[in-house]
């Protein structure tokens, strides 16, 4: 009895369906949006085994880099590796796996450049398919071993100005997000808690930046002869003091929140730059290792290349930093960030991986458990903190002289509009 009853019941629903399309049209709508959901989400996971894949090329060139030696005489089969397979390890080999991973990346922006809606066939490759991106990933590591030596050299001096490139897209990204940060904690006047909140981490951000400048003065300037160390340290302390008093004055008034982030920032490259120079008894606590290193070396080679892959990932979703129209509306069938943007940047970070893994420099040779020390790599870092202290100070001004334009402007056509009435 209870059985014929839910039949009834069942037979009412579906001529109701059937008379009315409107709940044929909900429902339709209901599975659409549940098949969005799904590849919206299968997308998003897609992120992060990219981000393991460029992870085991980052380890792959660091083997390469330390321990090829002992590999490369099973090569002596490849033209290109040269007698003993000498061009296929140390610097040689990082810059071939640099390009597989280059030309990984660069197949696959080729393949997802201007995908927009999680229905297309494109949307699937990106986010599927692994079998076979895998196989591809294994060729496009392959090919560099049969690339002569020639143009692997070329291929290094292209990966500089790659690396630079990215260094400018990670800065535009951290400035962006430090902008985004400021909003969010300082809005209005209106949330108290919120500015209350903001004017504290600004205070630890401004506490922690003058206490690194007296640890570096303290750990990097045993002597009075560091004449470099003391420079790079006291103009550090200037673009502190600088940044704040254009973010504090009247005509800016950006509060301290964002200055103070950038503060740290600036202050963190600083230290890194230096901690890049090579060691000696003179101005740096460093020692020279003899090549095996200890258990700090280690940890810090293991956390720079986390760091690596973790500034390409930051930057790679990061694609709205760097969109002209910032108010276009998503709709449900949008992918969820910019396919073609993402694998741009993890191409750019596999030159920029390779220039750390070499020091910048194409030439000399490294230690072991080593990464970004040198001369080279100590002014890139220099300048890419002035370089982010001059666009930060660029950003907070810029709002101000563009507004003195449109006044001087508007002021010259009141003048024109006075002197041409009677």
């Amino acid at each position: 009895m209870g059985e014929s009853a839910e039949e009834a019941v069942m037979v009412k629903v579906e001529e109701a369906k059937q008379r009315n399309p409107e709940i044929r049209q909900w429902e339709g709508s209901e599975q659409k949006s549940g098949e969005y959901l799904a590849r919206r989400k299968k997308s998003l996971r897609a992120r992060y085994l990219y981000g393991i894949v460029f992870l085991l090329a980052n380890l792959i060139a660091w083997c390469i880099r330390d321990y090829g030696q002992k590999v490369s005489p099973q090569l002596h089969y490849l033209k290109a590796c040269g007698d003993g397979g000498h061009e296929c390890f140390c610097t040689m080999g990082v810059l071939r796996t640099s390009l597989g991973c280059f030309i990984f990346f660069s197949v696959m922006f080729l393949t997802t450049s201007n995908t927009s809606k999680l229905t297309e066939a494109r949307n699937i490759w990106h986010s599927g398919w692994w079998s076979l991106k895998f196989l591809l990933w294994i060729a496009s590591l392959t090919i560099p071993l049969f690339v002569p030596p020639v143009f692997i050299q070329l291929y290094g001096e292209l990966a500089r100005v790659g690396a630079g490139i990215f260094l400018v897209l990670q800065l535009v990204s951290v400035i962006e997000f430090i902008t985004w940060w400021n909003n969010y904690w300082m809005p209005d006047e209106k949330r108290k808690q919120s500015c209350s909140l903001g004017l504290f981490t600004s205070t630890l951000f401004y506490i922690a930046s003058i206490c690194g400048i007296g640890m570096m003065y303290s750990l990097y300037v045993p002597k009075s002869s560091c004449t470099l160390n003391i420079f790079f340290i006291t103009w550090t302390a200037v673009l502190l003091l600088v940044m704040m008093a254009i973010s504090l004055h009247s005509k800016v008034n950006r509060g301290l929140l964002s200055s103070g982030i950038m503060a740290s920032y600036v202050v963190y490259l600083c230290w890194s730059a230096i901690r890049s120079e090579p060691a000696t008894e003179k101005c740096s606590p460093q020692r020279q290792e003899n090549g095996h290193g200890n258990w700090t070396t280690v940890l810090g080679f293991l956390l720079a290349i986390c760091a690596i892959v973790m500034a390409t990932f930051s930057t790679g979703v990061d694609s709205q930093s760097f969109q002209f129209r910032k108010d276009k509306v998503k709709q449900e069938d949008d992918i969820p960030y910019n396919y073609g943007f993402f694998h741009m940047i993890f191409s750019l970070g596999a030159m920029y991986f390779a220039m750390l893994f070499i020091n910048w420099n194409l030439d000399s040779s490294t230690r072991k458990w080593s990464i970004d020390v040198g001369w080279a790599s100590t002014w890139v870092k220099i300048i890419n903190e002035w370089f982010a202290a001059t666009v930060y100070l660029w950003k907070l001004i810029y709002p101000v002289v563009k507004q003195i334009k449109i006044t001087d402007n508007e002021e010259s056509v009141h003048q024109a509009d006075s002197v041409a009435l009677p």
